[in-house]
């Protein structure tokens, strides 16, 4: 899932094409071990329910929605959506999104320090939305990490040339490399989680004040 309209830069990524879905599912809803319980049908026409998503995730995820053991579980005479303790995360939820990170390979994962409750949360969410499965998600990421690798690696040469004294085609290089760097991190990029990750690895302390 998604939490913006695609781009029309990104509409190959995910899926041929994309869906408009309920986060909670209408009809029913399915546990982790199958058992299936009541949708969430009241939400059917409450936009806040609705998510943009590609279709080869939102495929698998179907009515699939799990809860912790011992959750409240919302109901119509008894609504409290906000109380539940879901498996699946929200990609309109910040701290949901904050759970998930990425590795060189373009491969989403838990993100590291994450509880167990959490990481678990996360590996259950790429394995439903198929997250990792989808191979030119996945090469897509895996370009963008490399083209951020790169960006890093001119970054830290230049500032190496700077440390001599005044160094003015190196100061021009370090400019250049800092709005490269912004530009592919910004929020409204394509796969931009992965560009800020790229940038976290490195412990830089300049950098990481460019994705701060």
């Amino acid at each position: 899932m998604v939490p913006k309209l695609p781009s029309k830069a990104s509409t190959n990524l995910g899926a041929p094409h994309y869906d408009v879905e309920h986060f909670r599912p209408k009809k029913e809803a399915r546990d982790l071990d199958g058992t299936v319980r009541d949708g969430y049908w009241w939400l059917a026409f409450n936009f806040m329910n609705f998510r943009v998503c590609g279709n080869v995730g939102n495929r698998k995820k179907g009515g699939w929605f799990p809860l912790q053991a011992g959750s409240l579980c919302s109901s119509f005479d008894a609504p409290n959506e906000e109380s539940e303790s879901r498996y699946l995360l929200d990609p309109i939820d910040d701290d949901d999104v904050a759970l998930i990170a990425f590795d060189e390979e373009g491969k989403a994962i838990p993100m590291p320090g994450s509880s167990a409750w959490e990481r678990d949360r996360v590996d259950i969410t790429i394995e439903r939305l198929k997250l990792n499965e989808h191979a030119p998600l996945a090469e897509a990421r895996r370009k963008v990490w490399q083209k951020v690798d790169l960006l890093i690696d001119d970054f830290v040469e230049a500032r190496g040339r700077c440390v001599q004294g005044n160094n003015p085609a190196a100061k021009m290089k370090i400019t250049s490399v800092r709005a490269r760097i912004r530009e592919l991190t910004s929020p409204s990029a394509d796969l931009s989680a992965v560009a800020k990750w790229c940038v976290v690895v490195r412990n830089d302390p300049q950098l990481s004040r460019l994705v701060a």
